[in-house]
C-alpha cells in the first residue's frame, strides 16, 4: 500500500477513481482495439492535475512528491489501465525528472510547464535496432555544428512515439570514447528532419503507442546535462525509472488478486464456489503473501528514494522482483480462470499479456541480474 491516507491524499485518490470512471473505463476497450490512447486524454489528465506532480510549482506542478506521483500509476495498474499507467509513468517519472534535475533553467522553463498540462507530452529514447539494454553500442549521433548540434539516428520501441512532443534522446558525441562519449538531448518534435514512424503492433499493451523514430540532421542547440556525461546520467536516473516500474507491478498484481478473488467467489463447480476448494484457497494464499512482502519491500525503495538513498542494485531488486511476480501472479490468476481467462473479453486476459513486456523494458530481468551480482561479487 502506497502513502498513507491522509484527508488530502484520499480527496486525491478520489478524484482520481472518479477521472477514471467518467474518462477512461467507458473508452478504454475501444482504445485497445485501435492500438493508441487520444492525444486528447494527456490534456484532459494534465487539467486535472494528474501528469507531473512532483514538479515544483515555479514550473506549473502542484510541488508535489514522488510517493504522490507513485499513487497515480499505482492507481492506473490496479484498475487493470497498464498501457496508460506506462505511458503515463514515462511521461511523469521518466522524462520530467531529467528535465527538472538536468535541464537548464531555459529548458525547464520552456517544456516542464507544458509536461505538467499535457500540452506536450514526453518521450525518451534509448534503445535502437541494434543496442538495446547495452547502450554503449548505440548508433545515433550527435554533430557539433553551427547553432548546436546535429542528430542522425534512428531508435525503436519508444513508449508515447506517437504523441511526443519532446524526446529525450540519447546520441554519441565522441565516437572514440566509449560510454564517456555519450550525451542527451531535447528533441523537439517539430524540429526539421524528425520523423515518426509507425506505431508498433505488441502483444499486449495495445493502446500505448510504441514507436520507430528517425532523425536526419535534427538541430539542438544544446544537451541536457553535461556534455559527454549522458551515460552517467542515465545511471543516476534509471533506479527511479526501475522503481516506479516496480510500482506498475505491484499495482497490477493488487488488481489482478481482486478480479480472481470475486470470480472464485461467484464460480460455481462440482456444486460449490470455487472459492471453497481447498487448491484456490492455497494458491491465492499463497499469492497473496507474496504480494505483500514484495509490495513492503517495494515501499521500503520508496522512501530510500525519497532520502535520496536509492541505489541501483537494490532498486534493481525491486524491478526483478516485483516484475517476475507480476507475471506469475497474471499466470496464476488466469489458470484460477480457466476457460474464461483465455477469452479477450475478461480482464485477467489483458493483464495477462500486459505483464511480459514488465520483465524486458527498463531493463530485462537478467540485465537486473547482472547488476546484483555485480553488487555482491564485483565484476
Amino acid at each position: 500500500m502506497l502513502k498513507q491516507d491522509t484527508a488530502e491524499i484520499a480527496l486525491f485518490r478520489q478524484s482520481l477513481h472518479r477521472f477514471l470512471d467518467q474518462e477512461v473505463a467507458p473508452h478504454y476497450e475501444t482504445w485497445e482495439d485501435q492500438g493508441i490512447l487520444p492525444r486528447s486524454l494527456w490534456s484532459a489528465m494534465g487539467d486535472a492535475g494528474f501528469l507531473c506532480v512532483d514538479v515544483p510549482e515555479e514550473y506549473g506542478g502542484c510541488g508535489g512528491d514522488f510517493e504522490l506521483s507513485a499513487l497515480v500509476v499505482d492507481v492506473l495498474s490496479q484498475r487493470g489501465f497498464a498501457a496508460l499507467a506506462t505511458n503515463v509513468s514515462v511521461h511523469s517519472d521518466i522524462v520530467t525528472p531529467y528535465i527538472t534535475d538536468l535541464g537548464n533553467e531555459k529548458q525547464k522553463q520552456y517544456w516542464l510547464p507544458k509536461l505538467v498540462s499535457g500540452e506536450a507530452v514526453g518521450a525518451i529514447a534509448m534503445t535502437e535496432p541494434g543496442a538495446g539494454s547495452d547502450l554503449q553500442g548505440i548508433r545515433c549521433s550527435a554533430q557539433k555544428v553551427e547553432g548546436g548540434y546535429s542528430i542522425s539516428g534512428q531508435k525503436t520501441f519508444i513508449t508515447n512515439g506517437q504523441h511526443a512532443d519532446v524526446c529525450i534522446t540519447v546520441a554519441r558525441t565522441d565516437p572514440n570514447a566509449g560510454a564517456r562519449g555519450i550525451s542527451l538531448f531535447l528533441l523537439d518534435k517539430t524540429s526539421k528532419g524528425y520523423e515518426v514512424g509507425t506505431n508498433l503492433e505488441k502483444i499486449g499493451q495495445h493502446s500505448g503507442d510504441t514507436s520507430e523514430l528517425f532523425f536526419d540532421n535534427v538541430l539542438c542547440e544544446e544537451p541536457l546535462g553535461e556534455l559527454n556525461q549522458g551515460f552517467m546520467h542515465l545511471m543516476e536516473e534509471l533506479p527511479r525509472e526501475r522503481l516506479i516500474l516496480s510500482v506498475c507491478a505491484m499495482g497490477a498484481c493488487k488488481g489482478m488478486m481482486d478480479l480472481t478473488v470475486e470470480y472464485a467467489k461467484d464460480r460455481t463447480l462440482f456444486g460449490q464456489s470455487l472459492a471453497q476448494l481447498q487448491n484456490t484457497r492455497f494458491k491465492l494464499a499463497e499469492l497473496d503473501t507474496q504480494i505483500t512482502v514484495n509490495d513492503a519491500f517495494v515501499n521500503h525503495a520508496i522512501e530510500l528514494y525519497k532520502q535520496g538513498e536509492l541505489t541501483a542494485v537494490l532498486a534493481s531488486k525491486a524491478k526483478l522482483s516485483s516484475t517476475e511476480l507480476q507475471c506469475k501472479v497474471a499466470d496464476e490468476c488466469l489458470q484460477l480462470f480457466g476457460g474464461y481467462g483465455y477469452m479477450k473479453e475478461y480482464p485477467i486476459a489483458r493483464a495477462f499479456m500486459d505483464a511480459r513486456v514488465q520483465r524486458i523494458y527498463g531493463g530485462a530481468s537478467e540485465v537486473m541480474k547482472e547488476i546484483i551480482a555485480r553488487g555482491l561479487i564485483g565484476r
